[in-house]
């Protein structure tokens, strides 16, 4: 079949006295935040080629065929179809969700307490079903404190552009007019004649919360709040002593927040701290008291504490600790729970605050896992929460624990239907040295069968933007590579907050290339370890871990027998030049400011992986889409394929697939999350030679 081209059109493009050639630019329309919503407005020429790179990918894949579908099988059948989450206890009545093994999407379930009836009052497959649409994806879910009510947010294309629903619960009846072009937020008023959300703007930023009166037109909405920095986002949730609401506006990097009481008829927020570039702080009220969660004067955050916020007074709660990563309170009556994160491990901290007294919650014997808590009622005069962990090769296992006595009981294991037995899995947690002498912690996960001789192929995963950690938590469907040889590791690499706040500093901005250094000096340390040999390593990253994969592809392509690219952010220059996109001037303090500053234009440029393609052979690659994209527009990764086919010396796979119908996150719904799995692995396979193999 003919390898697909796009047509050239030469550009010249200049910015800070530089001038560059971008051949394919042209396919970047004005208008791409209409084409995200109707994809009918997509230049033929553009929607031409797309599909061509999708016939390209159906015959270059064809021998995958029977491989993928074997693995759809088994990565579905570790799944517990037919399951049930824990119930959480309101006032009136028990909620929780339920999944089928005929269905893809969840239903939500409640019983009034002291009743056995059990009443449906959302089904995600019916819902679908009735709007006949192939992209169903939901927002929010929200039941009024009167229980009465049911709102709840869809988006029908993956454009993430959301409309906001109001029903009657027992009639199942529209109470409202729809509410278009929000951020698919909801948050009920405690009287339940209202709700809050965020409409966004014409640039698809959410910085306005209105209130909605619930049965009046939605043109009566009053405005509460408005953001005037583009840069900034808005957000709006309640506290936990359910008596104030909390307004929060925020970029990546600084935040500012209002309140006003839950009872206020007309809302009018109150700044409670004026916001100061590089400092983020978060408010929540409990017994007569104000915490705030802040990284002010504490890099990796401190929580202080104040009677009132009309005269502040803060004083230290939990005070910081150099690189151990402060997380936010869970309260009860009697308890306060937080987080901790050390060197990419997390533990729960249980604190009395009659006594101030603190101790480790503890799990598990195992070195590595990802611990979690959650609340079994809204009545917070409880020594009983939730309390799971997991591990890279351990299920979930959730325990109704007793704060007080500290027994626990089981409640829910996470089923594995096919079976699995975590003694036949390895797992450790090794460090690598960076190129500057940073230790950055790796978890590895592997057969006991596969031999540590240098023959392994081995998928290195990474991330690294935003301060997202990467938790080492179970995965059923990485079983199905790890049982045909292929190991698992995850490079908790800078740019995340693995290892605290001046992680993710040491990863972005104009240091950004050690999150790219530390992921090639984490493939450097496995082949030299003999987990695997040069040439045998497949990375694996999406969106901005997509940018990772392009810039190491660029830099350093003989470490890698492939990439697998989801969503990938490769032309982040002209992305960052473009401030009328939706992400870009939020993120300043991530990337940087290329058009209005020089410094930051040259460094972005000099790793930048649509810009740096060079004449070169390159490792096998599949590049993975959607058309209604608006985090990363589908057409970078189109372009960033187009000049690779261009520019490559060799003759490995170059792979463009795209999803015409969703967004970021792929395909909605259960199935078609697992067919684009499906889709990554047999590709790995295939370039693995192991088309044969079986799990």
């Amino acid at each position: 079949m003919k390898v697909p081209q796009l047509k050239k059109k030469s550009e010249i493009k200049s910015c800070h006295n530089i001038t560059w050639e971008d051949n394919y630019s042209w396919i970047h329309q004005e208008n791409i935040l209409e084409v995200l919503k109707d994809s009918s407005k997509l230049l033929p020429d553009v929607r031409k080629y797309l599909e061509d790179e999708n016939n390209y990918f159906d015959a270059q894949m064809s021998d995958t065929q029977e491989l993928q579908k074997i693995l759809f099988d088994e990565i579905k059948g570790r799944i517990k179809l037919d399951d049930e989450s824990l119930p959480f206890k309101d006032i009136k009545y028990s909620y929780w969700t339920k999944t089928t093994a005929k269905g893809n999407y969840s239903i939500k379930l409640r019983k009034k307490i002291g009743t056995e009836d059990i009443e449906e009052i959302w089904n995600g497959d019916l819902e679908k079903a009735k709007l006949k649409t192939e992209y169903f994806g939901l927002g929010d879910l929200e039941v009024s404190y009167n229980d009465k009510l049911l709102a709840y947010s869809l988006d029908l294309k993956g454009s993430e552009y959301y409309t906001i629903y109001i029903r009657d619960i027992n009639s199942k009846s529209l109470v409202s007019e729809k509410i278009d072009n929000t951020s698919g937020g909801i948050t009920f008023s405690l009287d339940d004649k209202y709700i809050f959300y965020s409409k966004l703007d014409d640039n698809h930023r959410p910085r306005e919360i209105f209130r909605h009166e619930i049965g009046k037109p939605s043109n009566e909405d009053i405005l509460i709040f408005k953001e005037e920095s583009e840069a900034f986002t808005v957000g709006i949730g309640l506290s936990s002593d359910e008596k104030y609401f909390f307004i929060t506006s925020s970029d990546h990097n600084t935040s500012e927040q209002y309140y006003f009481k839950a009872e206020e008829k007309i809302p009018k927020p109150k700044l409670i701290e004026k916001r100061k570039r590089g400092t983020i702080y978060s408010i929540n009220s409990w017994d007569n008291k104000f915490y705030k969660h802040t990284n002010e004067n504490a890099e990796d955050f401190k929580i202080e504490r104040s009677e009132s916020l009309d005269n502040i007074n803060w004083e230290v709660f939990i005070p910081a600790r150099d690189e151990v990563l402060i997380g936010g309170l869970i309260f009860l009556k009697n308890w306060i729970i937080r987080s901790e994160t050390s060197n990419a491990l997390s533990k729960l901290i249980l604190r009395n605050p009659k006594t101030n007294e603190e101790e480790e919650i503890f799990f598990s014997n195992e070195k590595v896992i990802v611990p979690g808590v959650s609340l079994i009622q809204r009545e917070k005069d409880t020594d009983f929460v939730y309390l799971s962990y997991s591990s890279p090769k351990t299920p979930g296992k959730t325990y109704l624990y007793n704060l007080k006595t500290k027994e626990k009981k089981l409640v829910k294991e996470q089923e594995i239907p096919t079976g699995h037995n975590s003694e036949d899995y390895l797992v450790e947690r090794l460090e690598c040295t960076s190129h500057d002498g940073r230790m950055v912690p790796l978890t590895i996960t592997r057969h006991k069968k596969t031999k540590l001789d240098g023959s392994a192929k081995l998928l290195l995963y990474g991330y690294g933007s935003y301060g997202s950690s990467m938790s080492p938590s179970f995965s059923s469907t990485r079983i199905s590579l790890i049982e045909r040889d292929i190991i698992w590791v995850t490079a908790h690499i800078r740019g995340g907050m693995e290892k605290g706040m001046k992680w993710w500093k040491e990863g972005k901005l104009m240091n950004k290339k050690n999150t790219f250094e530390d992921y090639i000096s984490a493939a450097k340390f496995l082949i030299e370890k003999k987990f695997t040999s040069k040439g045998n390593i497949i990375g694996m990253g999406g969106s901005a871990g997509g940018l990772l994969m392009g810039a190491v592809v660029n830099q350093s392509p003989e470490l890698f027998l492939g990439m697998i690219m989801a969503v990938p952010f490769v032309d982040s220059l002209t992305t960052n030049l473009d401030h009328s996109l939706p992400l870009t001037v939020g993120e300043f303090d991530e990337f940087g400011n290329a058009k209005d500053k020089k410094d930051h234009f040259e460094y972005i440029f000099s790793y930048a992986p649509y810009n740096n393609i060079k004449k070169m052979d390159y490792p096998n690659i599949l590049i993975t889409t959607s058309l209604s994209d608006n985090r990363v527009l589908f057409d970078e990764p189109a372009k960033f394929t187009a000049k690779l086919r261009e520019y490559k010396t060799d003759n490995n796979l170059l792979l463009l697939k795209t999803e015409m119908n969703a967004g970021h996150g792929g395909k909605s719904g259960r199935d078609g999350a697992i067919e684009e799995i499906a889709i990554d692995y047999a590709f790995a396979l295939k370039i693995s030679k192991k088309l044969n193999s079986t799990s």
